[in-house]
């Protein structure tokens, strides 16, 4: 399970390291910005408030300290590699527990590889963080090819399926032949695009989310509770603000140069990270700037608003995924409707909920999300 602790000849070190006349610029963009004029009562129904973007370019300019996140970030070791002509950029960092279980961390959009920062020690040394040695992981988190480092993209057709064959090929050339995947969002779907690939060795998937949907059957409100239908009104709610969806789905060239050229453009359009659950994030503002400063920085927003277009376009799969999966349900996310889920995912082995957190529990709440991961694959051990 483990890896022999080489690495092959194609896998070089890499440092995250901004140039600092690129961080000159950003300073001189945010200082000459320009917010439209305000909406009536300049609140979040229209979209991102000048109020919020005010506060937030301020802190960004006075407050906000690019380089104490970047140094941050290379207190692990990072890589890159290519698969099938793919760059491809990777956290890794192996377990001194000889018995740890390799797992592929899949981030978010508009998230990247920094959503799993805060999970990255209890996971390898649960001994130091209040553990066992039993609990332990060695972690691979890769960015999303268009996403971070893991850039340029080489050519058009990335789907989610497509990513997840890229990372089982990732994961065999570290020299891992069986594994585990967690991931929210669109680390959820690529999560779940390994449970139908179920490639050998795959050990199981542990998500956030599984995005199963009424199909029009009337049977399938049969097993309905009162949380399902709940579920279903947040899911109306999350319809009517996902105007980000319906662009990037269609036509996310053009809105990417916007957001390209502008930082304050980027992170407006980044207002998934404070306003999911209806102003109910507990996202900080330095995680958001963090995540927003590293797409700015990394040109990848184009590249990140196409994965909705290739999904969009892309031919249905409707075959049920019978890899041993684990969902966790935090209060103020996209609820996961059990009876649709165990409609497409036929192997739920595991199932909890938590009171507090949201769309970026890995940012939020990652104690709770750590624990949760040891539990699912604590249960996929003892069966």
């Amino acid at each position: 399970m483990n890896n022999n602790g080489s690495s092959p000849a194609d896998i070089r070190s890499f440092t995250v390291d901004v140039a600092q006349a690129d961080l000159d610029d950003l300073l001189a963009r945010l200082a000459n910005t320009r917010l439209p004029q305000p909406a009536p009562g300049d609140d979040w129904d229209l979209g991102t408030p000048n109020h919020y973007l005010a506060e937030m370019v301020d802190h960004w300019q006075n407050g906000f300290d690019w380089r104490e996140q970047e140094a941050r970030m290379n207190e692990f070791p990072h890589y890159l590699t290519e698969i099938d002509g793919q760059t491809v950029h990777f956290i890794h960092v192996p377990s001194a527990e000889a018995s740890a279980t390799p797992l592929l961390l899949l981030h978010t959009y508009p998230g990247s590889f920094v959503d799993f920062l805060d999970m990255i020690g209890p996971l390898t040394d649960p001994v130091a963080h209040g553990g066992s040695a039993e609990d332990a992981f060695s972690v691979v988190v890769p960015s999303i090819p268009g996403f971070g480092f893991s850039t340029p993209l080489v050519d058009r057709g990335w789907t989610m399926a497509r990513v997840a064959r890229t990372f089982d090929k990732l994961m065999r050339k570290l020299g891992y032949d069986s594994y585990g995947a967690h991931g929210s969002d669109g680390g959820a779907m690529i999560s779940r695009e390994l449970g139908l690939l179920n490639p050998p060795g795959f050990l199981g998937l542990h998500v956030l989310q599984l995005f199963s949907f009424p199909s029009g059957a009337p049977a399938e409100f049969e097993k309905f509770t009162p949380a399902d239908y709940a579920a279903l009104e947040h899911l109306k709610w999350f319809q009517s603000v996902g105007g980000y969806n319906a662009i990037n789905s269609t036509r996310p060239q053009t809105v990417a140069v916007g957001i390209s050229d502008s930082p304050v453009g980027q992170l407006a359009w980044n207002e998934l990270f404070n306003n999911f659950g209806n102003g109910t994030s507990l996202v900080t503002r330095d995680q958001i700037l963090t995540e927003v400063t590293l797409y700015w920085f990394t040109n990848t927003s184009a590249a990140a608003g196409r994965y909705h277009y290739e999904e969009a376009h892309a031919e249905p799969n409707p075959a049920a995924n019978t890899a041993p999966t684990g969902v966790a349900v935090f209060a103020d996310d996209f609820k996961t409707i059990r009876p649709l889920a165990e409609r497409d995912n036929t192997n739920i082995v595991h199932w909890s909920t938590f009171e507090k957190g949201g769309h970026f529990a890995s940012l939020e709440r990652p104690e709770d999300v750590t624990t949760d991961l040891r539990t699912f694959f604590n249960t996929l051990r003892s069966n």
